[in-house]
């Protein structure tokens, strides 16, 4: 059986992440103030200097389900989110004017995030990942159209496909595009970088979003295809009704540089009724966007108390006429927050949970040419749950490193434990009182306690003791080639683990560079059962061997609902497809059921 997610093209890992600093002007003003010359606030980047901070957030797909095993790297750190779709990590290196964070997970485009770091500051996300979904092929050879009902299009030209290696691609080339609003309230979720770009006289602008979209080509084996070198493909854009008066007749067109986590300029597009049209040589993010001069705003979150208030949400609205900005984030785990707002406009700054229409807070306030500090921001008690108690593992003693989570909904928080096993946090509420279920965990331990509703109240809550037992959380695979003489690893946390058509896949890294991927046949999976072993990739082994018949799958536990285990283990061998050298590869895991 062989699947695209075999090559290792697919999955190479990016970078992706660090500060709680949110920094999306994705519908950013346009007025008189505004202009497209490359000369206003030149800014030279600086991407070299770097420093050292944190970052943690969640990561879920568009129907805000959580995604189990995701590949998150920020610096030279890679870890893989847990059965909440979370992730933490600590003392990561990471370009202080351009940090990045990367997510990566099979059947989705690469999830990015780019913000400006504070040193000491901890970055938190919730990102939102895009599917790659399929949307169209053409013939590679004769060319053709490829559409979604929007009015977003491609258009590709005869003989203007390319494989890997740079021959001319024949065959049926597969179309995977998105289109994102850029009015959306969820872009700054959804997007990848922060809507800073380079332009063509290599200085950092602030940029106006139009409209932007997301595409991949593969071929017949789900090989990465691109623009044939000399070639180019026409892109049309539709742009948003609410902000098509404010269009202009031609705009400069920006693809997302991965490598540095900003737009660069290339091209442009031409207003053609509803839409822009303009030719692009290769595929990434395109984005249509003017270029803005842009000053930081910054303020911290605190209660009555003085005690932060950790996730809140952040929303930046303009309200000077003609402008259409919409800025939006999260406050971290010291209530900070600290964003890009457009010159020469005034806001209004609403924060509130996960209720967005319902803010405890606003305030309205001005932005000339200079920093704006708003300082420290006091939301009253109404509205707000004081939360705190403590967590011990199943022997009585204080957990010391473990979290309380806290899920509202579809929506998970998780708020960790300092050195004496307890927790103290404000949380903003949708109303007086929500109903929320909480889990106190164990990472050392690998202990979860059982669900345990609660009402929080406005005011203080005092959980008390919760024991993080009863439930085993540890997730690994652990494999070894030839005995270990190749290579032998034992990869601790969450995996991948999804479903397709009656089978399950599981992935998992145990480093930057190596990756072991398989999957199998579910059919009356249970204690004991054995299940055929369908495909197997091991990123030593260049190619995927032929597995005989008889290679099976036993399985030793499966839970009996989501969040349930499946464990198991098989033996195999592989052969290389360039030195025809022979490898056995053993293998046990335990994952976490996510369906």
């Amino acid at each position: 059986m062989k699947n695209s997610f075999q090559t290792k093209t697919t999955f190479k890992r990016i970078f992706f992440f660090t500060l709680v600093v949110f920094i999306f002007s994705c519908k950013k003003d346009i007025n008189s103030n505004n202009t497209t010359s490359n000369n206003e606030t030149a800014v030279l980047p600086d991407l070299q200097t770097q420093i050292t901070s944190s970052v943690s957030g969640f990561v879920t797909d568009q129907n805000d389900a959580a995604v189990v095993g995701a590949q998150v790297k920020a610096g030279n750190i890679s870890v893989m989110t847990d059965s909440y779709g979370y992730f933490e990590m600590k003392n990561v290196q990471v370009v202080k004017e351009a940090a990045t964070v990367t997510v990566i997970y099979p059947g989705y485009f690469k999830g990015i995030k780019t913000y400006m770091a504070t040193e000491g500051k901890a970055a938190f996300f919730r990102i939102k990942l895009l599917q790659k979904t399929i949307i169209g092929s053409i013939d590679a050879n004769t060319g053709g159209n490829v559409s979604i009902n929007n009015g977003m299009n491609i258009s590709f030209p005869a003989n203007a496909i390319k494989d890997a290696n740079g021959n001319i691609y024949n065959g049926t080339v597969n179309v995977a595009a998105q289109y994102i609003d850029p009015t959306s309230q969820e872009i700054n979720n959804i997007m990848p970088g922060d809507l800073r770009g380079i332009n063509t006289d290599g200085y950092m602008k602030g940029l106006t979003s139009f409209g932007m979209m997301g595409v991949e080509l593969t071929g017949n084996t789900g090989e990465l295809l691109q623009v044939a070198d000399g070639k180019k493909s026409t892109i049309t854009m539709p742009v948003p009704a609410s902000i098509l008066q404010d269009a202009p007749a031609t705009i400069p067109l920006w693809h997302f540089d991965e490598r540095n986590g900003l737009w660069k300029e290339e091209g442009s597009a031409i207003k053609t009724g509803n839409n822009y049209v303009g030719e692009v040589s290769h595929f990434s993010f395109w984005n249509c966007d003017l270029p803005n001069a842009t000053v930081p705003l910054s303020f911290t979150v605190l209660d009555l108390n003085g005690n932060p208030v950790t996730n809140a949400n952040v929303n930046i609205l303009p309200t000077t006429s003609g402008s259409w900005s919409h800025i939006s984030g999260y406050t971290d785990y010291t209530g900070y927050v600290s964003v890009l707002v457009t010159a020469n406009n005034r806001y209004s700054l609403r924060i509130s949970g996960n209720c967005n229409d319902m803010p405890v807070y606003s305030q309205s306030f001005s932005v000339s040419t200079t920093p704006v500090a708003l300082g420290n921001i006091v939301i009253g008690s109404a509205g707000t749950a004081i939360v705190s108690g403590a967590i011990t593992d199943c022997s009585g003693n204080a957990v010391t490193n473990g979290y309380l989570i806290v899920q509202s909904g579809n929506h998970y928080t998780k708020y960790p434990v300092d050195n004496t096993g307890a927790y103290h946090f404000s949380v903003i509420l949708c109303s007086t009182t929500e109903n929320v279920n909480l889990f106190a965990e164990d990472v050392t331990g690998s202990q979860q306690s059982p669900s345990m509703p609660y009402t929080l109240i406005a005011g203080p809550n005092n959980i008390g003791n919760m024991q993080a037992c009863g439930i085993n959380t540890e997730e690994f695979v652990s494999y070894s080639i030839n005995g270990g003489l190749i290579t032998s690893y034992t990869v601790p946390g969450a995996v991948i683990n999804s479903f397709f058509s009656s089978s399950y896949y599981i992935a998992a890294y145990p480093n930057a560079n190596d990756l072991i991927q398989f999957n199998f046949d579910t059919t009356g999976i249970g204690p004991g059962s054995i299940h055929p072993l369908l495909s197997i990739y091991e990123s030593h082994i260049n190619i995927a061997g032929n597995l005989p018949p008889t290679e099976n799958v036993y399985i030793t536990e499966c839970g009996s609902s989501i969040g349930g285990f499946i464990a198991g283990h098989f033996t195999t061998t592989m052969t290389d497809g360039n030195t025809l050298a022979t490898y056995i590869v053993v293998c046990n895991f335990r994952v976490r059921k996510i369906f």
